[in-house]
């Protein structure tokens, strides 16, 4: 029984490729989608044997998948609005003492921007990928509604959180209910080539292997040395640019001091950043701006009981969230270690993904 047809996208990796497999046991007409997005500059540089989600040899490995499943597979050509969504900004917030956070952009305004426009145009009624995550209509809410994926371990609801209510009506995640253990084994058990393929980069665009040495080749102004300083503005040392540094780094400062030294600021104007002690680091809440209320359409002036997570890899904690000035405050049960602005933060009412922003500021 054909149940219509699914637009699947496909990076070649396991994940992906047993989404797609799944979708065809269930009966869907399913059409492959492989992403082109790598800059033409950094082709000729990439090292062998480097695997990006979307890298350059995903188009072989998503098409040997797809004629493995007997399903249709194309290539969509997206580096234009990758560059423009994604490469841009993650340059412009490093340049600006910031941590970006690139692949919850590439969700929201390239997979479920372009892309999925491109599964409208083949009748696709939904675009799916390989997220260990969770998406289902609530009639009470009268929202769509996003949730955790069951393996707790590889949920990646955190990075879909900027999804519109638009997007998550067309937005399917195969693999929500399934472990990874699960997700691989499977892979084998059908004979897909992709089952042994390793993990992909953090950064799939980054050729080189470290984020400051891209920031070098593409915005090499960017290296402007400046002081190293404490609190009290003291000179304790010599950065290489402080788009190079993130809060709550301590390696390659090379300050000697008795006890370990951390950045906790970054001073662009000035040309500095601030380093300071382990204790330095921990504030009691932050501010988000850019908000996406997700299961919930906004928060009472009372403030909201939810936990919340202010990186992918973090444990949730407790908080209380209130509106504030166009964003939301959000103060923690205990003070959190290395608050980033530029990253993420997105709170959790139960499993469900209650809202989430772009951290503007510590407490």
């Amino acid at each position: 029984m054909n149940r219509g047809r699914v637009a699947v996208a496909m990076s070649g990796g396991v994940d992906s490729s047993v989404a797609a497999a799944m979708l065809v046991e269930q009966g869907y007409e399913v059409v492959g989608f492989t992403m082109q997005i790598w800059p033409r500059d950094t082709e000729a540089d990439i090292p062998p044997g480097l695997h990006g989600c979307c890298g350059l040899d995903a188009v072989d490995s998503a098409r040997r998948v797809a004629r493995t499943l007997g399903i249709a597979h194309y290539v969509i050509e997206l580096r234009e609005p990758f560059e423009r969504f994604v490469v841009d900004p993650f340059c412009d917030e490093y340049a600006g003492g910031r941590t970006p956070n690139p692949c919850i952009r590439c969700n929201t305004f390239v997979k479920f921007g372009p892309l999925l426009q491109r599964a409208a145009e083949v009748d696709a009624g939904k675009l799916a990928t390989g997220h260990y995550a969770r998406v289902g209509y609530d009639e009470a809410r009268e929202r769509w509604v996003l949730r955790r994926g069951v393996d707790a371990e590889k949920d990646q609801s955190y990075s879909l959180y900027g999804l519109s209510q638009e997007q998550l009506a067309r937005a399917a995640f195969p693999l929500g209910g399934t472990a990874k253990s699960q997700v691989r084994e499977r892979a084998r058990r059908l004979g897909l080539p992709a089952a042994e393929r390793p993990e992909s980069q953090e950064i799939c665009f980054v050729s080189e292997r470290s984020y400051a040495d891209y920031l070098r080749r593409r915005r090499p102004e960017l290296a402007r040395p400046g002081a190293i300083v404490d609190r009290e503005g003291r000179e304790l040392g010599r950065h290489q640019g402080v788009a190079f540094y993130t809060i709550g780094q301590r390696q390659g400062l090379r300050v000697s001091r008795e006890e370990p030294l951390y950045v906790i600021g970054i001073d662009v104007a000035g040309n500095r950043l601030i380093v300071g002690g382990e204790q330095e680091l921990e504030s009691p809440g932050l501010l988000m701006g850019q908000v996406n209320y997700v299961s919930v359409a906004g928060l009472p002036k009372d403030g909201s009981p939810m936990e919340a997570k202010i990186r992918s890899g973090a444990r949730p904690v407790a908080c209380t969230a209130w509106a504030e000035d166009g964003g939301v405050r959000l103060e923690f049960a205990r003070p959190q270690r290395a608050i980033a602005p530029g990253q993420a933060a997105v709170c959790y009412e139960g499993d469900a993904v209650a809202l989430g922003g772009v951290i503007e500021s510590q407490l």
